[in-house]
């Protein structure tokens, strides 16, 4: 189980065949109450699918009782007709739980351009199934929004009296704002849309804004929170804040270490950054470096590349000041040579890079893979 762990809410996977795989391609999840309260972040992308355009209406008053997600086709760059696609799901989903369409989220993932009729009838005509099969007990949910993902990522948090259930997608155009994933976070905790909406913001920023598998950006990405007060417990916010962070970092390291084609998990970690943004900078220019991605896929600590790459930053550095290490072998000190590069061994799936920049106090951790032929293949092959 996963977004049904806390108490108050309802899920289910069904399959609409959507996809050629007759795997479940619809999930649903609803929230019982007695709170409806939510808060979600979306793409940063100015091109946006239907159900972001539909969700972001949706959530700006901070009620919603159901969100419904598929997979299969990402209904973006449809129209009018993709956006009356996904109105017209809201609808039969208020209609079969005695809701308000204004309260329902929409979420889809799959191949733009895809939401024609048939697409749209697929999703309609299995709104009552999916209502029909909610249960407190579900793991089909969390299987249905997946689309090249292997595995299904999932996690979860007790507190005292309360609980955090959450469940993502996601394996490609990993980069920030958010990444390509869709996120349900739920909680049975008793907190406002305002308090949520802060601890939510504060989480992405840490964990899936700083996830940069291979600098693409989505249409369809959301990541939603919500709490049905079922457990009648009022958690301290800041301890609150601190599990959702956890949650959103476990899934964010689940969500690279799923990443399409990727034989390595690079955590590229910034030092002594004059301050946040210079150290996220300067980690994102290393990751989104084809070079140096290429390079440790050969299992090549190749440290000039690292140094090219921060060098075509505006951060506050001295690049003749800096010091690079690769799975805990300095390999350039002051801008140099230092331990030989035979020393590192970087055959093991994790990699750590560590960017000293020795210019203030700050520190960042972006997260990222390397650039392989399986890569190319997965994203040259068929469309995805």
């Amino acid at each position: 189980m996963s977004v049904t762990v806390p108490s108050g809410f309802r899920a289910s996977g069904v399959v609409a065949n959507l996809k050629s795989t007759g795997k479940p391609d619809l999930a649903l999840v609803q929230n019982l109450g007695p709170r409806h309260s939510a808060a979600a972040v979306f793409t940063g992308n100015r091109a946006k699918a239907n159900p972001i355009i539909w969700s972001e209406r949706v959530i700006a008053d901070g009620v919603v009782s159901a969100i419904i997600l598929n997979s299969g086709g990402a209904n973006c760059f449809t129209g009018s007709f993709g956006f009356q696609t996904t109105h017209q799901t809201a609808e039969a989903v208020a209609d079969a739980l005695g809701v308000s369409a204004g309260d329902v989220l929409v979420c889809s993932t799959g191949l733009i351009g895809v939401g024609d009729q048939e697409f749209r009838d697929k999703i309609i005509n299995n709104v009552p199934a999916a209502v029909e099969a909610l249960s407190e007990d579900d793991d089909s949910a969390q299987l249905a929004i997946l689309t090249t993902d292997s595995v299904a990522k999932t996690a979860t948090y007790a507190g005292d009296g309360w609980s955090i259930g959450a469940m993502a997608k996601g394996a490609g155009m990993l980069a920030p704002g958010l990444a390509t994933m869709l996120v349900v976070i739920t909680t049975d905790a008793d907190l406002s849309s305002v308090e949520l909406n802060h601890a939510l913001r504060e989480a992405t920023r840490l964990s899936f804004d700083r996830l940069d598998s291979d600098g693409c950006m989505s249409t369809n990405d959301q990541v939603t929170l919500m709490a049905s007060g079922a457990s009648e417990v009022i958690p301290v916010l800041a301890d609150f804040i601190e599990a959702l962070k956890s949650v959103c970092s476990d899934l964010a390291r689940q969500l690279q270490g799923d990443a399409e084609g990727s034989s390595h998990d690079i955590d590229i970690e910034v030092i002594h950054a004059k301050d946040e943004h210079d150290a996220e900078v300067v980690g994102r220019s290393v990751a989104r470096n084809n070079l140096f991605k290429a390079a440790i896929y050969g299992n090549d600590p190749n440290w000039g590349r690292v140094l090219a790459a921060i060098g075509t930053t505006d951060a506050t550095f001295d690049p003749y000041a800096v010091d690079v290490s690769m799975n805990g072998v300095r390999v350039c000190h002051a801008g140099e040579p230092d331990q030989p590069r035979e020393m590192v061994d970087l055959t093991p799936r994790h990699v750590s890079v560590l960017i000293d920049l020795k210019s203030g106090d700050a520190t960042a951790t972006i997260r990222t893979n390397d650039l392989t032929k399986e890569y190319v293949h997965e994203n040259s092959a068929y469309s995805s």
